[in-house]
C-alpha cells in the first residue's frame, strides 16, 4: 500500500530533539505522574493498585473502567460504545481501515490532520476537500460542503477544535454538519483530541456523538489530558463502527498495556481537575502570543477559540520550510511550517507548553523577522 508521507510527523521526527525552545509542541504541558497522582490524591495509595496487576493483555477492547471513564465525556455515551486504541492515531487508523474501500467519496475538511485523508485516499477513495480559509475565521462554508457530498459519500472527516487553526465548531454547526451527512447517508469522523481546551466556558463543548447516531468520535489522552507518553485513545461510535473496526484492531492492536490503561482510568476520572489545569494553560500562554501579535506587524492571526494551536501568517515571500529551518538554525525556535499542513504562507505555532520558551522564543523569532530582506 502506498501512502503519502506524514509531512508533519516527518518535521517532528527530524526537528524537535535539535531546537531550544520547542514551540511546534501540540500537547497541553505534560504532567508527571506525580503531579497525577497528587490531582487525584493516590500518591500514598498507588503502589497498592499496582503491584497486584498481573501484566498480561488485559481487557482487549479496554477496561471496563476506563471505558466507564471515557463514556462520562459524552452526554448519552455508554462503556460499550467505546474502544480503547493505541493513541488517537490508532482510533483513525481503525475507523478509516473499517469504513473505506476502494471507489468510496470521503469529504474531508482542511486543513486537518494529514491521516483524516491521506488514509482514504491510500486505499484508493476519492477524497474532496473543503478547505477552510483565513476570510472566514477557518470555518467551513457549510453550502460548500452541501454541494461536495453526493449520494454514497461514505464520511466527512473534520477536527474539532480544528488543528492546525484552533477554530471551534459549536453545536448549531455540528447540527448542519450532521446534517448534511445524514442526507446521503454518510458518517461524520470527528478528531476531537483538544476538546475541554477553550479559551472561553469551563465544560466540555459538544461531541459530535452528542449530535448525531451519524458520529464518530475520537479522543487522546494526549492533547487536551496532557498524558501523551500513555500512548492512548478511544473511538466512540455505533456498535456497527466498533464491530467492524474490531477486525482490524485483532491485526495492528491487540490491545492497549495494562498500566496505561490503569493510569489512564485514573486519569480520566479526575479528568475536571486536569482539564481546569489545561484550560488556565492555553488561556494564560495565548495571552502572551496575543500581545506579541498584536507588536509584530510581520505577523497576522485568527485568535483560536480553542486548543493548543494556531497557524501565523507571515509576510515574506520566504517559503515556510525555509523560513522554519532559518529560524531554528539561527535562534534554536522551532515551528512547524505551513507547507506540512497544505498551508504554505503560514507557521503552525503550539502555544500550550512551558511558558518560559514561549516568552523567550516569540522576542526571538521577532528578531529573525526583522532580519530577513525587504521583499
Amino acid at each position: 500500500m502506498k501512502i503519502q508521507p506524514f509531512a508533519v510527523e516527518q518535521w517532528m521526527n527530524a526537528y524537535e530533539t535539535r531546537c531550544r525552545y520547542n514551540l511546534a509542541e501540540t500537547c497541553v504541558e505534560s504532567l508527571t505522574l506525580e503531579q497525577l497522582l497528587g490531582l487525584a490524591g493516590k500518591r500514598d495509595s498507588i503502589l497498592g493498585e499496582l503491584l497486584p496487576l498481573k501484566l498480561t493483555y488485559g481487557a482487549i477492547e479496554g477496561s471496563e473502567r476506563l471505558r466507564a471513564a471515557v463514556a462520562a465525556l459524552y452526554a448519552a455515551t455508554a462503556p460499550s460504545d467505546v474502544m480503547i486504541a493505541h493513541g488517537a492515531i490508532g482510533a483513525n487508523s481503525l475507523v478509516y481501515q473499517a469504513l473505506v474501500e476502494r471507489g468510496d467519496h470521503v469529504v474531508a475538511i482542511v486543513p486537518n490532520y494529514q491521516q483524516h485523508y491521506s488514509i482514504a485516499e491510500s486505499i484508493g477513495a476519492e477524497v474532496s476537500k473543503l478547505r477552510l480559509r483565513e476570510e472566514d475565521e477557518f470555518m467551513p462554508d457549510l453550502d460548500a460542503l452541501r454541494r461536495l457530498v453526493r449520494p454514497g459519500t461514505k464520511l466527512i472527516s473534520l477536527s474539532n477544535p480544528n488543528n492546525p487553526t484552533g477554530a471551534l465548531l459549536g453545536r448549531d454547526e455540528l447540527t448542519e454538519i450532521a446534517q448534511v451527512a445524514e442526507s446521503v447517508g454518510a458518517w461524520v469522523v470527528c478528531d476531537e483530541v483538544y476538546r475541554g481546551t477553550t479559551q472561553v466556558g469551563d465544560g466540555l463543548t459538544p461531541s459530535i456523538v452528542d449530535i448525531t447516531a451519524r458520529g464518530i468520535a475520537i479522543g487522546s489522552m494526549s492533547k487536551a489530558f496532557s498524558l501523551a507518553g500513555l500512548r492512548l485513545g478511544w473511538i466512540v461510535a455505533p456498535h456497527e463502527v466498533l464491530a467492524a473496526a474490531e477486525v482490524h484492531r485483532d491485526y495492528n492492536t491487540i490491545s492497549v498495556g495494562m498500566l496505561d490503561d490503569h493510569v489512564a482510568a485514573i486519569a480520566l476520572e479526575h479528568s475536571e481537575a486536569i482539564l481546569a489545569r489545561s484550560r488556565a494553560v492555553v488561556r494564560t500562554n495565548l495571552a502572551v502570543v496575543d500581545r506579541w501579535v498584536a507588536g509584530e506587524p510581520a505577523i497576522q492571526y485568527v485568535r483560536p477559540r480553542a486548543g493548543t494551536i494556531a497557524l501565523l501568517r507571515y509576510e515574506h515571500p520566504m517559503p515556510s520550510r525555509e523560513f522554519c529551518i532559518g529560524l531554528l538554525e539561527r535562534h534554536g525556535v522551532l515551528f512547524t511550517p505551513g507547507s506540512a499542513l497544505d498551508m504554505e504562507g503560514y507557521v503552525r505555532i503550539g502555544y500550550a507548553n512551558n511558558i518560559a520558551a514561549i516568552e523567550a522564543g516569540l522576542p526571538l523569532v521577532s528578531e529573525f523577522l526583522h532580519s530577513l530582506p525587504a521583499a
